[in-house]
């Protein structure tokens, strides 16, 4: 079969990581094409929590989760969980994991994660404003309850982290956090909110005005499930499944959860992981939402968007062909329903996606190892709407000049 020709970009992936790259890329003045397996926003970027959570600095890998994780995984239903019959195939994700929670290792994480969300928030808003999506932006801040004094103290390192990174915030008792947020239960005694936590209306509806506006620039998303890439003189080559091919001369990975199986035909193994996220959508009159509340120690998050109030999170390490388990959706619902008893529960629509994760929580990219030619923008966990901006910059300079707005060393591919 005849070779297609791209003579500029190919993006492999049409969530948010993917079309702010291309959009980015195009910015610069190159021309770009879209290959995406399904539809624009089919992923994670449709169905996430909605929040550029620039504060969130600190890795998943760490002590305080190495303490938790036992008690959570006792409970298939709890805010970390590893279905039995998918145990044995983690062990490797989960040692690296495992090995990431030292000390040096999260500190040296933390700085990478923090430059990343600096970079990150500062391309946001200009962003948001090339692409005509800047009205989308709300800031409402985040508050983190707690069910008791201790429940806070042990959240204090973390807070201590976030204070020498700059980040504010404030702590409080059950009457300021009512004035912030009525209508939590009274079990919920202490809180932190953090002002400079934002979100975005709808993020599927933002994914796919991205998409609409890198059209309208001229550029083009075709349907297409990438099977493998193949360096060539002056590109890449890329192998679609239904047997074709198309040659270009530089290539974007940012596939999400699939673009591990890509990244092994260039010769590479990256432990990347599927984080299997779980949330309820009720409609919009649910309950008077007027921060985005996280329940850490359970693990979820509600959050006001523009098409309903959105209950999830919680941790499925479930890789990608295990049926979806609903009941975790339930079992947060549930939980939703008693800490916020004015909820109404009724009417609300489930869904379950994947979240690539590295076992150092912070993301690939860089090149690839046996081409240049070949950039990889991937395993961003529960980030990708967050770090979008940033990885669109910084992918957008490799691709040009090669000289990256920040250090990208502790985002290589081949660190593991």
């Amino acid at each position: 079969m005849q070779t297609e020709i791209e003579p500029g970009v190919v993006v492999i992936g049409a969530g948010v990581v993917g079309l702010s790259a291309a959009i980015a890329a195009q910015a610069r003045g190159l021309a770009v094409t879209v290959l995406e397996r399904e539809e624009p926003a089919a992923g994670a970027s449709a169905g996430n929590a909605g929040a550029f959570a620039f504060t969130d600095i600190l890795p998943l890998a760490s002590p305080g989760i190495l303490k938790k994780a036992p008690k959570w995984l006792l409970d298939p239903l709890g805010p970390l969980s590893v279905p039995p019959s998918y145990a044995l195939q983690i062990a490797p994700w989960m040692f690296r994991f495992w090995r990431a929670c030292s000390a040096a290792r999260v500190a040296h994480s933390t700085t990478a994660q923090t430059a990343l969300m600096d970079l990150s928030k500062a391309e946001l808003e200009p962003f948001l404003a090339e692409t005509g999506t800047l009205s989308m932006l709300r800031k409402e801040g985040n508050l983190q309850v707690y069910e008791s004094q201790a429940e806070l103290n042990a959240s204090l390192p973390g807070w201590k982290a976030r204070a020498e990174h700059g980040i504010e915030f404030r702590h409080m008792g059950a009457d300021e956090m009512a004035a912030i947020q009525p209508g939590l239960a009274p079990r919920f005694t202490h809180g932190t909110f953090t002002p400079g936590w934002y979100s975005i209306a709808d993020p599927k509806l933002y994914t796919l005005a991205l998409a609409d506006h890198f059209r309208a620039r001229g550029g083009r998303i075709e349907r297409a499930e990438v099977s493998s890439l193949h360096p060539v003189e002056g590109g890449v080559e890329i192998r679609i499944t239904d047997g074709r091919t198309v040659r270009a001369r530089k290539v974007v990975l940012a596939a999400g959860a699939f673009s591990h199986q890509v990244a092994r035909s260039l010769g590479e193994t990256i432990p990347l992981e599927t984080e299997r996220g779980y949330n309820t959508t009720l409609p919009a009159d649910a309950f008077d939402l007027r921060t985005q509340v996280t329940f850490g120690g359970h693990g979820f998050v509600v959050t006001r968007l523009s098409t309903g109030i959105r209950v999830g999170g919680a941790v499925e390490l479930g890789g990608l062909k295990l049926p979806p388990n609903f009941r975790r959706s339930e079992a947060m619902l549930e939980k939703a329903r008693r800490f916020l008893p004015g909820l109404k529960p009724e009417g609300g629509v489930q869904w379950m996606g994947f979240r690539p994760s590295l076992p150092d929580s912070l993301p690939a990219i860089g090149p690839a190892r046996a081409t240049p030619n070949a950039v990889y923008a991937f395993g961003h966990g529960h980030l990708g709407l967050t770090q979008s901006a940033g990885t669109a910059r910084l992918v957008a300079d490799l691709l040009t000049d090669g000289r990256t707005a920040i250090d990208i060393a502790s985002f290589s591919p081949q660190r593991f």
